[in-house]
């Protein structure tokens, strides 16, 4: 399915037939412009980047490459082509025709899904706004501008639902995404991990591995959704997350491999003292992104998780391939739970415990990352090896937040915590460090001393091409 760039909105779904549709995404697409320009990153909007541009949704060949301002890149309404007779695949609904239409019992529920979806997108690039004035290097510039772009063109497919299926109300709650800010005390984004500060590129490194591979996992549930038109637009979009998890994880392990590298020329063996980070340092960011992730999942027992699956409008991760039961009324999922202080085993039904599922395979999926950074780090000759904590540790949301526990997920006292939090996670002067090392380096080839070079370029070029034209 090709994408039509001759419409001032591009999309593969005959916006030109639907001309109160297609009047209505026009005038939000100002508002848009407005905000990326006010809030997205600064100080390169009048610059080319080498970017690579949506021109159908197949796998074949769907990724066009060249050089863009990012003000005029083609953002729009990308869906996977409809697949003829497709039921409801799970739930209550299972076996029954996939809505094409939103189902009126749903609605509110529906939009809700959506907006919270929705609401992410926008957030992080405003997370990211300030990245390009200490880039590492203009290959690690351009990764991050892509990754941008392509949130605010998964902003448009949650708009696109918004408007397209939600009446006023969509309308409404479109305009309410580009008023929200991140971080902001009035008006902050909805999810807590995306009102956290990106300040530097370990954290980017951390956010893009953790945050944006929980968005994967989510986008897989919803991309199994009955609400046909949900469904595949989640479908592409989890094309274009894969490069956001590329960018996280490699970038991850290119400041391991130069961390042991400069610990190895340091005479006192401490790679700061040549102005690289320190392995250490980057597990107490691993355990800060990774526990902050986790409560994107929600909480462990769940009645909205349940009513989700019981409508068929949020799956399992890969339902339709990895599952024969697809009703969930009889299985029970067991699960670790705190009585008294005490960790005491209980079994929950599955519907409830549709979160704790979903987030079990998302810590599959970093428990294999981890062991590709650790590979890394063999490689290099180092003993240290990154750890995942347990997901009790350092919650804010579901049935642990209200408990501390250690790394491996043992209840400790709140004066424990507060005595081991620094061993734990990012100090203020472990911040203060990294920051310092934040000096922007944009000649091409050339990276800042705490960062190897990646392996390869982008689209078959060089590490040394010219990603973004200073």
């Amino acid at each position: 399915m090709g994408i039509d760039y001759s419409e001032r909105i591009p999309n593969n779904v005959d916006l030109s037939g639907d001309r109160r549709l297609q009047r209505a995404l026009e005038k939000w697409q100002p508002a848009f412009l407005d905000w990326w320009m006010d809030m997205g990153p600064e100080g390169w909007q009048a610059k080319d980047v080498y970017l690579r541009t949506a021109v159908s949704v197949d796998k074949g060949g769907w990724a066009n490459f060249g050089y863009v301002k990012m003000p005029e890149y083609r953002w729009g309404i990308f869906l996977t082509p409809q697949e003829e007779g497709r039921k409801v695949g799970f739930g209550d609904h299972a076996d029954e025709d996939a809505w094409q239409t939103v189902p009126g019992e749903y609605r509110n529920m529906l939009q809700r899904i959506i907006v919270t979806q929705a609401d992410t997108e926008p957030a992080s690039v405003e997370q990211q706004r300030y990245l390009g004035a200490t880039a590492p290097s203009l290959y690690d510039l351009r990764n991050l501008f892509q990754v941008n772009v392509e949130e605010g063109r998964h902003l448009w497919a949650m708009v696109y639902l918004l408007h397209g299926y939600f009446g006023r109300d969509g309308r409404e709650e479109a305009e309410e995404l580009l008023a929200r800010r991140a971080g902001d005390v009035d008006k902050p984004r909805i999810l807590d991990a995306f009102n956290q500060e990106c300040p530097d590129w370990l954290t980017f490194f951390c956010f893009t591995t953790f945050t944006d591979r929980d968005g994967k996992y989510q986008l897989g549930a919803l991309a199994e959704s009955g609400f046909d038109p949900l469904a595949r637009t989640c479908r592409f979009m989890l094309t274009e997350e894969a490069h956001h998890l590329f960018v996280g994880q490699t970038g991850v392990e290119r400041v391991l491999r130069r961390g042991v590298e400069l610990a190895k020329q340091a005479p006192d063996g401490d790679a700061r003292t040549l102005g690289g980070i320190r392995p250490a340092t980057v597990q107490k960011y691993v355990n800060y992104w990774f526990s902050y992730s986790l409560d994107l999942f929600g909480s462990e027992i769940s009645s909205n998780a349940a009513d989700f699956f019981a409508s068929g409008l949020k799956g399992r991760w890969q339902e339709m391939k990895r599952y024969d039961d697809h009703v969930a009324l009889e299985a029970h999922v067991p699960m670790t739970v705190v009585e008294n202080g005490v960790l005491t085993q209980q079994h929950v039904p599955m519907r409830n415990a549709m979160n704790e599922v979903l987030r079990g395979e998302y810590v599959s999926d970093c428990e294999s990352v981890v062991e590709k950074w650790n590979k890394a780090l063999e490689q290099e000759g180092s003993d240290f090896r990154i750890t995942l904590p347990s997901t009790r540790f350092h919650r804010r949301q579901g049935i642990y937040a209200d408990g501390h526990f250690d790394l491996q997920g043992n209840p400790i006292s709140e004066e424990e915590w507060e005595a081991k939090r620094a061993g734990w996670l990012p100090s203020d002067e472990e911040r203060r460090y990294v920051a310092s090392l934040m000096k922007a380096v944009y000649e091409p080839g050339k990276m800042a001393n705490w960062i190897a070079p990646p392996r390869r370029g982008i689209d078959g070029h060089t590490v040394e091409f010219e990603y973004v034209r200073v």
